[in-house]
């Protein structure tokens, strides 16, 4: 396993970091593999663990305080958000300096630990101001409670140049990190955003890395979806909506790419989200043993020049020069 800073930030994480959105736990079973999958990540070098307090109702956050009470709590590097709804009064959701407050102590509760290493506003609230948000994140950091925070989704870069300013003007710890979604089939975040990541020394460490699993190559063209697979969820309307022939198609081609470097396809497309010294740690979901495998495989791969071009012509983008190199 390789590590990396986040950002200009003297904290180290894991380039592969284990994500909780999509853990299973609705039953004992489900309990233990994903307590497996955990352990199976830390003997493997995998330091950073994200959460979030509205995954599964707050059970994902009390999933992970028992993972941490198991391992020396300098070992691990523990995230969580805060923003949706958890409960059901007028201020149980937003970046409101009272629910920012009284979700942290919730997700302190829940995760079973003293401080969180990375707090992220998990959306952007428009109904806040945004002085109140930075001030309130910069008070838990005061207070220990936090290490550092950061923000989530709908952080366009001129929401962050704004935050940069205020905390500025009010002497505020630093945004130190960022978390988008970033994958293959979606590069928005190299319009803008990661120029403002580089010129502020904020990390990046995005989600969604193998865009919903069409990155993993089980999907393919002119065969039934695989059962179990996320796409045959009712309820998951993201993967379907990127089941198109073009994708499939560029997906055939990245994994003829995957081959010639002995790789997988999920670790070709986390090595080269990696490609970029801006990305801090790449936030993966795995439900099995082997599947995270197949993502740790991506730590410290570095992809030959001929490769990322091969791959920027199968996605139909210009090279990414100024970052690649």
């Amino acid at each position: 396993m390789k590590y990396r800073n986040v950002g200009k930030a003297g904290i180290k994480v894991s380039e592969i970091a284990l994500g909780s959105w999509l853990t299973k736990l609705e039953d004992t079973e489900a309990v233990d593999a994903a307590m497996q999958v955990a352990n199976d990540a830390f003997d493997a070098g995998v330091n950073f663990y994200d959460c979030a307090d509205a995954y599964s109702g707050g059970d994902a956050e009390k999933f992970l305080g028992t993972f941490i009470a198991q391992h020396t709590r300098e070992d691990l590097v523990v995230s969580s958000k805060v923003y949706f709804g958890t409960g059901k009064s007028v201020n149980g959701r937003g970046l409101s300096r009272k629910h920012i407050f009284n979700n942290c102590e919730r997700s302190l509760k829940n995760l079973n630990t003293d401080y969180i290493d990375l707090y992220y506003c998990h959306r952007f609230d428009e109904t806040t101001p945004l002085e109140e948000t930075l001030q309130a994140l910069s008070d838990l950091v005061d207070q220990g409670k936090i290490l550092y925070y950061g923000v989530s989704e709908e952080w366009s870069a001129a929401r962050l140049e704004r935050a940069e300013r205020i905390i500025s003007e009010r002497g505020l710890h630093p945004l130190t990190v960022i978390q988008p979604q970033y994958n293959m089939m979606d590069r928005y975040i190299e319009h803008e955003i990661i120029e403002t990541a580089e010129r502020y020394g904020m990390g990046i460490t995005p989600f969604s890395p193998l865009a919903q699993g069409l990155l993993t190559g089980k999907y393919r063209k002119g065969e039934p979806l695989p059962a179990g697979s996320r796409a045959t969820w009712q309820a998951d309307h993201q993967i379907n909506d990127l089941l198109t022939d073009d994708n499939l198609d560029k997906v055939e081609a990245l994994r003829g790419v995957a081959d010639e470097l002995g790789l997988t396809m999920p670790a070709l497309a986390l090595a080269w989200i990696l490609r970029l010294p801006v990305i801090s740690s790449v936030i993966v979901g795995a439900h099995t043993p082997k599947q995270l495998a197949s993502n740790i495989a991506a730590a410290g791969v570095e992809l030959p020049a001929d490769a990322l071009k091969q791959i920027d012509d199968i996605l139909g983008f210009r090279r990414f020069e100024r970052h690649v190199g």
